[in-house]
């Protein structure tokens, strides 16, 4: 308890510097309480009974308002505040147990699901979630066992991890408290997806930012305010994600409460969760991210984001206010005491994961930024490992990401932190100084603070409200007044106006009616002056009507006799008509006899056509034909003429011939003579085989061990080696061998064992043995040591490479061509050895032996092969000459799956290294693949069912697209259409974020998107 009562009194001593010195558990190792119950207790003493008004000092009424902040919190064991909040939580926490350490930094581990990349490397994790514990294998003897609050699998979903890790924060940010939520981990394991990931076309693929402000949205009021700030720490220097433009924002600490502010950055108050979404997808946008070897997708900052939530809690502090004359008349609510306020804040942080430069081939910008990415987080693991070890000085200022985060570790926040590991032996050192980080981070106690005030900006603004209310009022009624007298005013001018125009009306109507009046006299006298005209004009009508009707009676005679005559015109001119008719008839016949006629000639014409050019054809082909007898008659001349040659060679032959066989009869008389002696030899070369077989009865029990040896060598057969004696070697070598394996004997060990006992150039000599069973054997041993990156210069060294080499063009044996290429598979993953295997020839080796190998284990690991040689940009020209990637076009055609995702990765990493060359101003021109047809295969692969041949496939796309001297090609081939659908239904989202970039960039693309639309 004395212990206790004393690092209270310093952790209180120290709240006002930058990352105050935590308490520390009582023990080295992290607590054993669970997760979840810790989880419960720190959210009951969030959401405990409220504070006891009866405790507090009554306010007098004339109290000045001039103080702002006010932080409320009691010391109960670990100085833990129990506050309520205006809006409860659905879930009752008073029934679960009370919380040990309720400050601590929770800490959980997540493990990223395994690349492709990876499948050559064991694992080096071992997960036992049900315990909350990992084994982190130290080497291929030992372990070491670390537990931590939550253990994650590759297989747990977002919602599960959100539930866990973040929720209990979100509670506690909106009870009052600020929280922080952090990702820590080595770059691509999946910190990003776990914190940042918007879930675009999947809901349930969201990151902790989208459900925790989903969360916050859901158990607020219309009276709670939610505004946020979203910021990436670049290079040492605090850009704005929501206003680009905004760089270099200073860091401002309040000296007085050790707040952390950063002024001119873009604070935006969010409406709802779509909004938030948009914001986030904008700050994605502006957010710097690269393509390194280890991710497609690399953050190259430290992205921030902080919520800010404004909650009304009513106190009970007693004040004296006239409520009665507040609430008189007014709409809005009275005063009867004095509002607090809870402004907590939410700090949700994605770090930039940590890299090695040898491993994510880094340079340039690259480079520079991964050193002040390194260097931020070595400056944070420094405060952390001061804070763990409860050192005096906190190193907090050396870098700006450690003054944002100083509330988060030994401040008031409550923190949450999960660290993302791979279980890849490749990322041994990696993975071994997360989670070291995050074991010393399980140390760290805070001390939780209530963050309430008074709220006087809400009671004055009420005051303010009610006064303006008034004051529009008073206004209302005097308005009221003036537009009554106004309309009044008004209506008395608009009835004098109105009489005055009705009196001008009628006067001027008068006049009109008398103008009218005279006008219409005037009318009536011309009509009567035209009625007496038509009187006239009738008269002259009648007269030429009576006219009319008797030269009418004149035609009807003339008509009548004009139709007999046409009756005696027909009769005579009939007969003429079908005479007529006849001879058109035919004319037509003729007509057509004479088209019939013009077709028939214009056939034999196009036959006659036909038959010159077949009796051309003929021709040509009488004159080849006398070409090549000639040819023939030339041919056979030259053999009659050599064949008379190796006659005369022959007989010459003949002679020497009968000479040696003089020889050979001496030679035979004195091989009878040594024959006596070789049968003696003979029996002790007997006894000696009665010897070697009993060793090797001994030799094939201890090989019984090898088959517990791991194989990298997929699909190796034959797990025993059968040794046979050799007489003709002396039995050197044999010997050599029987020794080697009788001092295994007995027991189990190890590759590495092997080699330290046995002997590595022994091994190596191994390989050229010319006994077969052998060979293999040591080709499998020299495969396995070949995967580990320490052994690899030894065997080079040693001339394994050579002798593997040396198997390939001479061995005809499946299993023996099998382990050599799954050895230089392994050898090929070092950037020297490539440059070795190509100086020795090796890709026309593993070409030629591509050509002739039918087992499909054998092509999957030449294809490996390539595809490691495939990613060193220095060996594309000669690899295109040696005919390597045409070989891999080759293996595909297999159909075996595995084959064509070795064959897709390859041309994956070819496209990637040589983009990369051409973008740096290294290179130039269209690439190598396109000219070797290869752009074709991958776009009618691009539907392939396999995931990860597809990804390979669409990462080399994508690589292709990024250099403009392939874009027209892409265009003409239908590259271009499978990018595009690349960017909105490929299964993984940092592909459809490359090819979204790709397209942007590239305004050839641009322009054929344009005339598509």
């Amino acid at each position: 308890m004395a212990s206790s009562s004393s690092n209270q009194r310093s952790l209180a001593a120290k709240e006002k510097q930058p990352f105050a010195r935590a308490t520390l558990t009582s023990s080295s190792s992290p607590s054993s309480s669970s997760w979840s119950h810790s989880t419960a207790m720190q959210s009951k003493s969030v959401n405990g009974p409220p504070l006891q008004t009866s405790n507090r000092p009554k306010v007098p009424a004339k109290r000045s308002v001039t103080p702002n902040h006010r932080d409320h919190f009691n010391v109960d064991n670990d100085l833990i505040v129990r506050a309520k909040s205006p809006k409860r939580s659905s879930s009752n926490h008073s029934s679960k147990p009370h919380d040990q350490e309720p400050g601590r930094v929770r800490v959980a581990v997540r493990l990223r699901t395994r690349h492709v990349e990876d499948a050559d490397y064991a694992d080096c994790v071992e997960l036992q979630p049900e315990m909350k514990k990992l084994k982190l294998r130290k080497n291929n003897w030992s372990s070491e066992s670390f537990k931590f609050d939550e253990v994650f699998s590759e297989t747990a979903s977002q919602k599960r991890v959100y539930q866990v890790v973040a929720k209990p924060v979100v509670e506690s940010v909106l009870s009052g408290f600020n929280g922080t939520v952090m990702a820590y981990g080595q770059t691509g394991t999946g910190k990003t997806y776990t914190v940042g990931n918007l879930g675009k076309n999947d809901a349930s693929e969201r990151g902790i930012m989208v459900r925790a402000l989903e969360d916050i949205m859901a158990n607020i009021s219309a009276n709670d305010a939610v505004e946020v700030t979203y910021l990436q720490l670049y290079m040492e220097s605090i850009h704005d994600l929501l206003s680009p433009n905004k760089v270099n924002i200073p860091i401002v600490e309040d000296s007085k409460t050790g707040e952390v502010s950063f002024p001119g950055a873009e604070l935006v108050k969010v409406r709802d969760l779509d909004h938030f979404m948009e914001l986030l997808q904008k700050a994605e946008l502006n957010r710097h991210a690269a393509n390194t070897k280890m991710n497609t997708n690399s953050s190259r900052s430290h992205a921030i984001l902080m919520i800010y939530v404004r909650r009304p809690a009513i106190g009970a502090a007693d004040i004296d206010f006239p409520s009665h004359e507040l609430s008189k008349s007014v709409d809005g609510p009275g005063i009867a005491g004095v509002y607090t306020v809870r402004k907590s804040k939410l700090l949700i942080v994605d770090l930039a994961g940590s890299e090695r430069i040898d491993k994510s081939g880094s340079e340039g910008q690259l480079l520079e930024e991964a050193k002040f990415i390194n260097l931020s987080l070595t400056s944070l693991g420094k405060c952390i490992n001061a804070l763990a070890e409860n050192s005096l000085h906190i190193p907090t200022r050396e870098s700006k990401l450690t003054r944002i985060l100083r509330d988060s570790f030994g401040g008031s926040a409550r923190t949450s932190l999960i660290i993302t590991i791979g279980s890849s032996e490749r990322y041994h050192a990696e993975t071994t100084s997360t989670i070291m980080f995050g074991q010393r981070a399980m140390k760290i106690v805070n001390m939780v603070k209530l963050k309430e005030e008074f709220d006087y900006e809400s009671l004055s603004k009420t005051l303010e409200i009610q006064v303006d209310h008034l004051t529009r009022e008073i206004d209302r009624q005097q308005k009221l007044r003036d537009n009554y007298i106004n309309q009044m005013e008004k209506k008395l001018t608009e009835c004098q106006l109105s009489f005055a125009e009705a009196e001008r009306s009628l006067v001027t109507r008068s006049e009109i009616l008398k103008k009218e009046n005279s006008c219409l006299e005037k009318e009536i006298k011309s009509i009567l002056s035209e009625l007496s005209d038509q009187k006239n004009f009738n008269k002259l009508l009648s007269n030429e009507v009576s006219r009319l009707e008797f030269s009418f009676g004149q035609c009807k005679l003339h008509q009548l006799e004009n139709t007999r005559y046409q009756n005696k015109l027909l009769d005579t001119t009939q007969p003429y008509e079908m005479r007529i008719t006849e001879l058109e008839k035919q004319l037509e016949d003729e007509h057509a006899h004479h088209h019939c006629a013009k077709q028939d000639a214009e056939s034999l014409r196009m036959l006659l056509s036909d038959q010159n050019s077949v009796q051309r054809e003929r021709e040509d082909e009488i004159s080849k034909l006398r070409e090549k007898l000639e040819e023939n008659d030339q041919k056979k001349q030259n053999e009659i003429n050599e064949l008379q040659t190796k006659l005369a060679a022959i007989l010459q032959s003949s002679e020497n011939t009968k000479n040696e066989l003089g020889s050979l009869r001496e030679d035979y008389n004195n091989l009878s003579l040594e024959k006596e002696k070789v049968f003696g030899e003979l029996d002790a070369v007997k006894q000696r085989l009665s010897i070697e077989v009993k060793h090797r009865a001994m030799f094939e029990n201890d090989l019984k061990m090898l088959k517990v040896l791991p194989e990298n060598v997929a699909d190796v057969e034959d797990k025993k080696l059968h040794m046979r004696p050799h007489l003709s070697r002396g039995s050197s070598s044999f010997r050599t061998t029987i020794g080697l394996h009788r001092s295994i004997s007995g027991q189990r060990v190890t590759i590495a064992e092997f080699c330290e006992e046995v002997g590595l150039e022994k091994i190596v000599s191994l390989l050229s043995s010319e006994d077969v069973e052998l060979q293999m054997q040591a080709a499998k041993v020299v495969a396995n040591l070949a995967a580990e990156d320490a052994d690899q210069e030894k065997i080079v060294n040693e001339g394994g490479l050579d002798a593997l080499l040396m198997l390939l063009q001479s061995s005809d044996s499946i299993p023996i061509l099998r382990a050599a290429s799954g050895a230089i598979a392994n050898l090929a993953m070092n950037e020297t050895n490539q440059g070795l295997i190509m100086s020795k020839g090796g890709a026309k080796v593993l070409t030629n032996t591509a050509t002739r190998a039918d087992d499909l284990p054998t092509l999957r690991m030449i294809a490996g092969a390539f595809a490691n040689l495939c990613g060193n940009v220095k060996l594309h020209r000669v690899l295109q000459r040696e005919g390597c990637i045409k070989a891999l076009l080759g293996m595909a055609e297999s159909g075996n799956t595995e084959i064509i995702a070795q064959v897709a990765r390859g041309f994956a990493n070819f496209a990637k290294s040589e983009t990369r060359q051409v973008n740096q101003g290294h290179g130039k021109g269209p690439s190598l693949l396109i000219k070797a047809d290869v752009l074709i295969w991958l776009i009618n692969n691009t539907n392939t069912s396999s995931d990860s041949t597809r990804r390979h496939i669409e990462l080399a796309l994508c690589h292709l697209a990024q250099n403009d001297e392939n874009a027209r090609d892409l265009v003409s081939t239908g590259g271009l259409t499978a990018v595009i659908r690349m960017s909105s239904e490929s299964s993984r989202e940092d592909i459809r974020n490359l090819a979204k970039k790709t397209l942007k960039l590239n305004p050839i693309f641009q322009a054929q998107l344009r005339e598509q639309r």
